[in-house]
């Protein structure tokens, strides 16, 4: 359940701030694309102030609460983009999340990892973080990060 106040006060009460949105890292693309109600949040990584938090393989070089924590923080770099669409945290509705883990091929807990994100989630936007989600291991992303995340949002009119 999540407490009273506003979703970015929650947000605080978890340690976090939203950054600001940074320019597209490289490449012809946006950080959203909006479509009616519907916002496509590109993929972010687990950054702050542009430095990438940790490099390396779920399985080998990195440990299920790192990527548990690298997750949360690729999360909230989503909201911050899905916010900056939006106008405000307290408007943005979540959809679909999809949370890619670079991780060796005997790795499975990908669910594992995601999980730090989803709770992060519910716990700063309650219902409206509810989302179905999948987690895809892969072999490598941008930047040799352990973890990426893209969402799909929607927004209400008034918070």
């Amino acid at each position: 359940m999540t407490s009273a106040g506003t979703a970015t006060t929650r947000l605080r009460e978890q340690g976090f701030e939203l950054p600001a949105v940074p320019a597209a890292r490289t490449g012809s693309y946006e950080q959203f694309r909006q479509v009616g109600t519907i916002i496509h949040v590109a993929g972010q990584l687990p950054t702050i102030d542009g430095d990438l938090l940790a490099r390396g393989l779920l399985g080998a070089d990195v440990d299920i609460a790192l990527g548990q924590r690298l997750a949360r923080i690729a999360a909230v770099n989503c909201l911050a983009v899905g916010a900056a669409a939006v106008g405000s945290l307290d408007r943005l509705r979540l959809v679909q999340m999809l949370v890619f883990v670079a991780s060796t091929p005997d790795f499975g807990d990908h669910a594992t990892v995601a999980d730090g994100a989803t709770r992060l989630l519910l716990d700063v936007l309650g219902e409206d973080g509810a989302h179905a989600r999948t987690a895809i291991g892969v072999a490598g992303l941008p930047r040799n990060s352990p973890v990426e995340i893209q969402m799909i949002c929607t927004w209400s009119p008034t918070p």
